[in-house]
């Protein structure tokens, strides 16, 4: 008796360990916080700073961590306003961020976004890591107030 639960248990868990994985449709507001990420990415690739400011709250905050050389933890704020003039001072380079995936979760007027990037200038990958958003509905709909990015160089 106890060998045939075992296999019947064995099996039930074989089954639904194969089963396909279940994805619900993204909602409006998912879409929505989607478009305002690919905009911020749109607006570094063109150097268009009007882009990139209207998709930042007034209050928004930027902050990156990364490991020194001496393998300690940074963190280190960065002011949304200069990011805004440094996309928007001609530059030669294309600054292109490409995303792996958007992973979004939102709650009443909160999000939150989980976005691996690689960093390139034109053709060459500089830096990589992940994008934190968060995001809250505004009556101009969603705004950026807190993106926090890992940074790494890449590894070929």
């Amino acid at each position: 008796m106890k060998t045939l639960l075992f296999f019947c248990l064995t099996f039930l868990t074989m089954y639904l360990s194969a089963q396909p994985e279940i994805h619900t449709p993204p909602s409006e507001d998912q879409k929505d916080v989607i478009k305002v990420i690919q905009l911020l990415f749109d607006g570094m690739r063109k150097g268009d700073s009007t882009l990139v400011r209207i998709c930042f709250h007034g209050e928004a905050q930027l902050h990156t961590t990364f490991f020194n050389d001496k393998g300690e933890a940074v963190l280190r704020e960065e002011s949304v306003e200069r990011f805004i003039q440094a996309v928007g001072t001609p530059h030669e380079e294309i600054w292109d961020e490409r995303i792996e995936s958007i992973d979004v979760k939102v709650d009443d007027n909160l999000a939150v976004a989980w976005v691996p990037y690689v960093f390139h200038l034109d053709e060459t990958p500089l830096h990589q890591g992940v994008n934190a958003f968060q995001l809250v509905k505004t009556i101009e709909g969603w705004k950026i107030i807190q993106l926090t990015d890992t940074r790494r160089k890449v590894v070929n």
